[in-house]
C-alpha cells in the first residue's frame, strides 16, 4: 500500500520534471493506474480486517478526492493541447 501511495505523486512528478506534454500525460496515467491499486489493496485490506473501518473510509475519501483531481488534469490537457 505505501508503495503504491508514494507512486502517485512521485510518477505525477517525473512526468512534469520531463517538460514534454505528451509524457507529462502518460505519467499521469500512471499515476492514475497506482492510485487503482491503492484503492483495491483497500479494500482487501479492509475485507480482512487489517485497520479500523474509520480508517480506511477516510483513505479512500482522500483517494477518491487524488482520483478526481488526477482525471480531470488528464482530461484538461488532452482537451486543451
Amino acid at each position: 500500500m505505501r508503495r503504491a501511495a508514494v507512486s502517485v505523486p512521485s510518477n505525477i512528478a517525473e512526468g512534469y520534471i520531463r517538460k514534454h506534454r505528451q509524457e507529462y500525460i502518460q505519467f499521469l496515467r500512471i499515476s492514475f493506474g497506482s492510485g487503482g491499486e491503492l484503492e483495491t489493496q483497500i479494500i482487501i485490506a479492509k475485507k480482512i480486517g487489517l485497520s479500523s473501518v474509520k480508517n480506511f473510509e477516510n483513505s479512500e475519501k482522500l483517494l477518491d478526492e487524488v482520483m478526481k483531481m488526477l482525471n480531470k488534469l488528464i482530461s484538461a490537457l488532452i482537451s486543451n493541447p
